[in-house]
């Protein structure tokens, strides 16, 4: 905190702090406690809290000396989660309002000027059923996020057959990949894959990841959903479901912060596609519940693999 310091030295000299010095004068010509904040911005940027506290020493001649603790805590991790509440708050607000500035505007233009104009009519409740759709996806999104947050200190303890569950999302999700003239090719092995898992939240994952892969790769015609099983970083074996796609690709600035909640790699695109910036986010927390985690590979006009992996199942001990 305050490398300079010396024994025997003025303290003002080493703290340079002005919140520190104006504290400290206050303190010794009060004698009672003072409390200040400030930003230090060496080594790197850190709010902390200051504490000064007289404190009477006694002296070997039967006196006391008036002495100065000084209590410093890092409020660095606190002032981040405040604001990123408060980013999380604006941007939430800033998504809903979009939309339904949309429809109030809709609905004036609707009751005034484009009242008895049928073509105009069905143009703008087209817009204004997008924009209700907009809406309710990203207060589904929000939701689901709030739910997976409360819960992620309990680990799925239910085995779950990953199989079946990538098979029907991506069933549901052909219409689009006919849509977006996408071919979806799927390789996965003949016998079950068991993880602990919570089926409900994994759907929802692998909806996101091939949804993604269909948005926002469909230039390259083709995406790839696979598993394999193999060893982590720390020698434990996983299971890894990958996603591929052939399109644009993800310029390498961006991959950091992929998981941000409502971060977006291109806003208008994002919002063009219906996407709500928070899918992967939604991912990211998934997979911290079940105790795994999230890769993110790409090169630029080489599509990107998006691989979510999970801890394997221990098999059942034999009697």
């Amino acid at each position: 905190l305050a490398p300079a310091l010396r024994r025997n030295e003025i303290a003002q000299f080493a703290l340079r702090s002005p919140e520190i010095i104006t504290a400290l004068r206050e303190a010794i010509a009060t004698t009672e406690p003072r409390r200040a904040t400030y930003l230090d911005h060496v080594p790197v940027d850190r709010w902390m809290e200051l504490m000064i506290t007289p404190v009477p020493v006694p002296t070997s001649f039967g006196g006391a000396d008036k002495c100065m603790l000084m209590t410093f805590h890092d409020q660095t991790p606190l002032r981040r989660v405040e604001e990123m509440r408060a980013d999380f708050v604006a941007n939430a607000s800033h998504e809903l309002r979009t939309p339904l500035a949309a429809l109030s505007g809709f609905i004036d233009t609707l009751q005034g000027q484009a009242k008895d104009d049928p073509k105009a009519r069905e143009r703008f409740l087209g817009i204004m059923h997008n924009q209700a759709t907009r809406m309710a996806r990203l207060i589904d999104d929000l939701l689901s996020l709030s739910r997976v947050e409360l819960s992620a200190h309990v680990r799925p303890d239910t085995l779950v057959d990953l199989l079946p569950i990538i098979r029907q999302v991506a069933d549901g999700l052909e219409p689009l990949a006919r849509e977006r003239q996408v071919e979806v090719e799927i390789h996965l092995p003949d016998s079950p894959v068991m993880i602990a898992g919570d089926r409900e939240e994994l759907l929802r994952l692998f909806e996101n990841l091939i949804e993604n892969a269909l948005k926002y790769g469909a230039s390259g015609g083709r995406v790839i959903v696979s598993l394999t099983s193999g060893a982590a970083t720390d020698g434990t074996q996983e299971i890894r479901i990958m996603v591929r796609d052939f399109g644009p690709g993800i310029a390498p600035e961006h991959l950091p912060r992929l998981t941000e909640r409502f971060y977006r790699v291109d806003v208008g695109d994002s919002r063009s596609q219906g996407g709500t910036g928070l899918g992967l986010s939604l991912v990211k927390h998934i997979l911290n519940r079940h105790r795994g985690r999230l890769l993110i590979e790409s090169v630029p006009r080489q599509g990107a693999t998006f691989s979510a992996c999970f801890p394997q199942a221990k098999a059942p001990a034999q009697i």
